[in-house]
């Protein structure tokens, strides 16, 4: 490509057309000079017509009479072939030769240039037609080659190349397009004067911010970014163009989230960029090939909700909820969580939608249900895409008749029983929202059933309905076992040691079965000012159970070192029995707070606490017994091998040992273990070299103070 267009230069005189546009240049030196009337009278962005020259003059005359020999054709047109190369690197040198033929030959001759050019975007073309075409149209813009009469059938085409993206199998190309056309419009800036770009900065505004906002690569949105800044800082007063500037700068548009979260969110306020942003995210990216693109798109639309809730009614809602059921599974996964997302965001907003609208909500679940979209390839997505968007429905209180909610609650156990531990979690979630919204107010023998179902469960011979009912249980509400509340934490408690039978075991049952015997603890200890039930605060009972049974329920999951195909898998229940330590720590020292202030709430004074007297001791929930073992139970995993656990375990101490809201006392050797875990953010428990000096230190500490027997564990093989 090189050689090529130096022999075509060889061929051709070497002088500066006068058809060129040249753009006004003035150095710094020269401003300064500037005195203020003229600064006035000469205003920089309305320039006179002779310092532009934007049209072929008549000194243009003589240029059409240079004769140009018939080589120069055949080079141009090898040039052209160049910006078709599959390499960038060739692509890149016809484009710079492009420009250079172009600077030699008539007004005519580059119009036919210009043409072909232009060729290179048809929809036949590939990705690398268009990337060359880009930069060869910048090329032109540099260098003044491309008049202003030309833009507007210039500026369509780099529109098109801005939006760029061609889907191939399981990924797309175009994003090197993308950035060459944000490199177009960066020259455009550069090239022109403001009264030649007015409309035409007016027309790519919008569709730069979009790409800047909401492409998925991160060279594409910043390389937007930076055209928008030059057209803004080369072009004049631009509406809001300072500010929007500010916003979208090179670092803020580093992370896809907040770009898409809160940058275009803020960008959106302006006039003119709304309803572009809300047409780039409904019809290009909920129904992106990326998952996790299609799910931010979801979340960013309804971020937008706030600035017109009436158009996302009557718009984009009904534009959304038929393409759920479209045959596409980008699409009617996007569609669906995009459609709950809408629903959540304009309940917040308080607007109330039609009832016709409600119904039509209520109906998208049983819609895709009916036309069997679970099936095949993408059921599970689609599985965790419904359930988020029952959580919504749920949340927003859409009034569903009961044959519907009978179907989203068989849908949601359904997803309850997925091996899938993704789509489990997006079902509790859901019935979280779902049974509060629906089921508690609804007969007590309905909500009683929906209990005693989910206990009978968690014996069930699969592994899945197991993690999956331990879950369950746990996000239920509190009226709904309120009064078979010890049958409930039993039977969980039960569920958290290893099975006997060596097939029925599994890792995952006993953590969930641990996250669920957690939860239904905080739950029932919840304050009576917060509860409608009085018969779970005043009873005594419920505490001395989290305390000898529960407590040592959690114990005993920190000896669980079961190993599988997958190493310790027993570390799993460990680090969630820790957790669940320290919040059923924080539930009997709270309740013993409230016996001794005589109120709940946070404590006055820690001290007072500290300097109780020894008999009220004898009146506790959480005595020394029960602190020693709770604290040597999370020092014997603070010392294990594995790095995450390490770290989990002296975080948990380190919270124990520094809550200022539920002061736990009663620990052993306060003041030494201060010393070895300090509260500092920075606390590098996990990392081997470290922790191996703070191992040694401990021992030798532990050793000295005779309390070595609470970290030392003994395994089968009789190895310490």
């Amino acid at each position: 490509m090189k050689l090529t267009q130096r022999i075509g230069l060889t061929c051709l005189p070497h002088h500066t057309p006068s058809w060129r546009y040249v753009g006004k240049k003035r150095t710094l030196g020269e401003n300064i000079t500037l005195s203020a009337s003229e600064k006035t009278g000469q205003c920089n962005y309305a320039l006179n017509t002779e310092d532009s020259h934007s049209e072929p003059s008549s000194s243009c005359l003589q240029d059409e009479e240079m004769d140009v020999p018939e080589v120069v054709e055949e080079i141009i047109e090898m040039l052209l072939t160049g910006l078709r190369d599959t390499d960038t690197v060739v692509r890149w040198s016809a484009a710079k030769g492009i420009g250079r033929i172009t600077s030699c030959l008539t007004s005519a001759l580059s119009e036919e240039v210009l043409s072909s050019a232009l060729e290179l975007f048809s929809p036949g073309e590939g990705d690398g037609s268009w990337h060359g075409g880009c930069l060869a149209l910048a090329e032109l813009a540099r260098r003044g080659l491309l008049l202003p009469i030309s833009l507007p059938k210039v500026v369509p085409v780099v529109v098109k190349a801005l939006h760029y993206d061609i889907r191939r199998g399981p990924h797309s190309v175009g994003s090197h397009v993308r950035d060459a056309a944000a490199y177009v419009c960066w020259a455009f800036g550069r090239a022109y004067y403001h009264k030649d770009m007015r409309n035409i900065l007016d027309q790519l505004a919008a569709h730069l911010l979009t790409v800047a906002c909401y492409d998925r690569e991160v060279n594409c949105r910043r390389a937007a970014a930076a055209a928008f800044q030059e057209n803004v800082g080369r072009q004049g007063s631009y509406p809001h163009g300072i500010d929007i500037v500010n916003t979208a700068d090179y670092f803020s548009l580093s992370s896809r989230v907040n770009s898409y979260v809160h940058v275009a969110v803020s960008i959106a306020q302006y006039e003119g960029y709304l309803y572009p942003f809300v047409d780039e995210l409904l019809y290009s990216k909920i129904c992106h090939w990326d998952k996790g693109l299609r799910e931010l798109a979801a979340e960013a639309l309804s971020a937008l909700v706030k600035y017109d809730p009436d158009y996302f009614s009557n718009y984009a809602l009904e534009k959304i909820i038929p393409c759920t059921l479209s045959s596409d599974l980008c699409m009617r996964h996007g569609a669906t969580l995009a459609a709950g997302e809408l629903v959540l965001a304009l309940h917040r907003c308080d607007y109330a939608l039609s009832a016709d609208k409600q119904k039509r909500v209520a109906g998208v679940v049983l819609a895709i249900e009916k036309a069997r979209l679970y099936r095949g390839k993408g059921g599970e997505i689609m599985r965790s895409a419904v359930s988020r968007f029952i959580e919504c429905v749920s949340i927003s209180s859409v009034s569903l008749p009961e044959k519907i909610k009978r179907s989203l609650l068989d849908t949601l156990n359904e997803n309850l029983r997925h091996p899938n531990s993704q789509i489990q979690d997006a079902a509790v979630n859901a019935l979280k929202h779902f049974v509060q919204a629906y089921l508690v107010a609804a007969s007590g023998g309905r909500t009683g059933d929906i209990t005693s179902k989910y206990l009978e469960l968690l014996t069930d011979p699969n592994v899945a309905v197991r993690r999956g009912s331990a879950l369950a249980i746990g996000v239920l509400p509190r009226e709904l076992f309120a009064h078979r509340w010890k049958d409930v934490l039993l039977k969980l408690c039960t569920c958290c040691a290893i099975e006997d039978n060596p097939d029925d075991r599994d890792a995952e049952a006993r953590v969930n079965a641990v996250k669920g015997l957690v939860s239904v603890c905080e739950a029932l200890a919840q304050e009576k000012e917060h509860s409608g039930i009085d018969t779970v605060e005043d009873d005594m009972s419920l505490f001395l159970l989290i305390k000898d049974e529960i407590m040592m329920t959690l114990l005993k999951a920190l000896d669980d070192y079961s190993v599988d195909n997958r190493g310790d898998v027993g570390s799993w229940v460990r680090e969630a029995a820790m957790d669940g330590l320290e919040r059923c720590t924080y539930i009997l020292c709270k309740r013993d707070s409230v016996g001794l202030t005589g109120r709940s709430g946070q404590i006055d004074s820690v001290l007072e606490l500290q300097n109780s007297d020894d008999s009220n001791q004898l009146y506790s929930l959480f005595d020394a017994n029960l602190a020693t073992s709770i604290v040597g139970g999370i020092c014997k995993q603070a010392v294990e091998k594995m790095d995450k656990l390490r770290e989990a375990a002296a975080k948990v101490l380190q919270r124990i040992l520094y809550n200022k809201i539920a002061y736990v006392p009663h620990i052993p050797h306060r003041k030494k273990l201060e010393e070895i875990v300090p509260n500092k953010a920075d606390l590098k428990w996990g990392i081997s070299a470290i922790w191996v000096g703070y191992l040694y230190w401990w021992v030798a500490r532990l050793f000295k103070e005779g309390i070595t027997h609470s970290i030392v564990r003994v395994s089968s093989s009789g190895r310490k």
